[in-house]
């Protein structure tokens, strides 16, 4: 059976690194953040409120997509977070050994304009909340993935994640 690879995908703000652990820690998988594939420069754009160009995010979404593929060689299923905001950025991390499935966490603008604005220690400004919302495509009918929303605490999130990809909420 090929590994599983769980894209924890959504705006900023939406939630996708508090329900990324939790998911990994539930199902008892690896996990990856994927702010920590972006090479610096990316960092040093987005930390200025410079939203990121598709050539930017090549390289990062490459990255993500071999780690995916050297843990998915091993058989190992996985969690990964990653904003993967179009169908095209989506479509390089299907590439990855393993069925890649997206977990679209999504919210209302305020909601996570609200979130981003109480969250300390991260470098993506609130201001590049509203060139996120524009850019994201959501998720379509030929792309393995479901959708949950995010206006309730961590945890139901988290329990509407492992029921919505079909995985016991008691694990």
């Amino acid at each position: 059976m090929p590994a599983e690879h769980v894209v924890v995908m959504g705006v900023a703000g939406s939630g996708k690194t508090t329900v990324g652990r939790a998911l990994a820690e539930r199902l008892g998988r690896p996990y990856a953040e994927a702010d920590e594939f972006h090479p610096a420069a990316n960092v040093a754009k987005m930390s200025a409120g410079t939203p990121l160009t598709d050539e930017d995010r090549r390289p990062w979404l490459e990255a993500i997509r071999d780690w995916l593929t050297a843990q998915g060689d091993a058989a190992q299923d996985t969690v990964v977070t990653c904003s993967a905001l179009k169908v095209a950025y989506r479509d390089v991390l299907r590439q990855a050994t393993g069925r890649v499935r997206f977990l679209h966490l999504a919210g209302s603008e305020d909601l996570l304009a609200d979130r981003m604005a109480h969250r300390a220690g991260h470098f993506m400004p609130t201001s590049l909340l509203p060139s996120q919302l524009a850019t994201l495509e959501p998720l379509t009918a030929d792309e393995d993935g479901v959708t949950v929303t995010v206006d309730v605490p961590p945890d139901e999130v988290v329990a509407r994640a492992l029921a919505a990809l079909g995985h016991d909420a008691t694990a």
